[in-house]
């Protein structure tokens, strides 16, 4: 009795449920219209995309966001995000754009807590090396979007809707769009075979658009989060740039600011529409900020020299000895001990009957790096000697 609702009660909590659908715009996902295998547990107290985020946030690799590099990897500074934050950043902005167009809040806090899973240690450098690897191995392509949408689909055995799926399949956000409208997916075989494109065929994932309105706010809101936060972790590091940003921009040059106009303009130019847009000067003005982002942050030779001279090499080496390891079974590696044998993560490349397993070493290995925090990855390397000269040149910016 303690733990079972009445019959008074469930209907009264159905009816909240209702009610909450009954004000979503006509633009919105209902949450009687999600798409999924079953039906949630508890679903009438955690709406469809409500089990989302549960499922999200309760996996066992949800709390390796907070060793994960955003942009800065070799920096002691607390005030630099990593992708914890930067995923509620994320959510935050999407919801305020959300509530402000009656959409579902809970299907883009789904999107946005879950889109960065798949990331590898050391963000977009680390991703770039490994999907190297990969494609020498298989032929095959790594992209951290994708890989996040594997993890929630088959690798941890979620049971999440397609609409989130599609919003973390479709976040990338590299690319700045004045128009943001929702592609027609309706259903798992079609999901499926696009994220097996995503594999064989290079920047294929660059092209997918989500299935909702709220994906396309997740999407845009990435880009919102980072543009000016980048920007403001530089100067928190203290790296000196040739290049410095314009001083004025019709969006503003300051994170505050960058975040509150580009919010408005969209909210503005989206109310009862069935997409997302900007005026043509801001879209314009943000696509010029990230395109500065690029010259003067990411394309940095003193913030990608470490990544160049150690973090490459390290991958090369890690990648190559855990192949050996999975092919020689080599039980006592911790691609076995940490990965194949973890009673969830590695169920996935074991057949279900005989246990043995049946995927292919380069499948696995990949997927176990891309796990990795950056201190385990640098940590492993020390454990196994893949280069120890080259871990001897690694160095961290420190606090004093």
């Amino acid at each position: 009795m303690y733990f079972e609702f009445t019959k008074g009660e469930e209907e009264y909590l159905k009816e909240v449920n209702l009610e909450n659908d009954d004000r979503l715009s006509k633009y919105a996902t209902k949450n009687v219209d999600a798409i999924r295998f079953r039906a949630p547990r508890y679903d009438i107290i955690r709406p469809q995309f409500s089990y989302d985020v549960d499922c999200i946030i309760h996996n066992p690799l949800y709390n390796r966001y907070a060793d994960k590099t955003q942009v800065f990897s070799f920096f002691k500074n607390d005030d630099l995000t990593r992708r914890a934050l930067h995923v509620q950043f994320v959510s935050k902005i999407a919801r305020t754009i959300g509530r402000a167009l009656k959409l579902n809040l809970d299907l883009i806090e789904a999107i946005a807590l879950g889109h960065d899973m798949g990331h590898t240690p050391f963000g977009h450098k680390g991703e770039e090396y490994l999907s190297k690897c990969y494609q020498k191995g298989s032929n095959r392509y790594f992209n951290h979007n994708v890989h996040s949408t594997k993890l929630f689909r088959y690798i941890l055995g979620t049971n999440i809707s397609l609409q989130t799926l599609s919003g973390v399949l479709s976040h990338n956000g590299e690319k700045v769009c004045k128009e943001y409208a929702p592609s027609d997916l309706k259903d798992f075989k079609a999901f499926d075979e696009i994220l097996e494109k995503c594999y064989i065929e290079n920047d294929y994932h660059k092209q997918l658009r989500p299935n909702t309105l709220e994906g396309c706010v997740v999407r845009i809101s990435d880009m919102i989060a980072y543009a000016g936060k980048d920007r403001q972790d530089l100067y928190r590091a203290g790296l000196i740039t040739e290049e410095k940003f314009k001083s004025k921009r019709l969006i503003g040059t300051t994170n505050r600011d960058i975040i509150s106009n580009l919010v408005i303009n969209i909210i503005k130019n989206s109310i009862d529409s069935p997409s997302l847009n900007m005026d043509q000067e801001v879209f314009a003005d943000l696509k010029d900020l990230i395109e500065e982002n690029y010259r003067i942050i990411y394309n940095n030779s003193q913030l990608n020299e470490p990544y160049i001279e150690v973090v490459e090499p390290l991958m090369k080496g890690l990648y190559d000895t855990f192949i050996d390891d999975v092919k020689n079974a080599n039980y006592e590696s911790p691609v076995f001990k940490h990965y194949l044998n973890d009673g969830i993560l590695g169920n996935y490349y074991r057949d279900k009957e005989s246990r043995r397993i049946t995927a292919d070493a380069n499948e696995i290995v990949t997927d176990f790096i891309a796990t990795m925090t950056d201190d385990y990855f640098i940590d492993v390397c020390k454990h196994l000697h893949i280069d120890d000269e080259k871990l001897k040149k690694l160095s961290y910016y420190e606090y004093f």
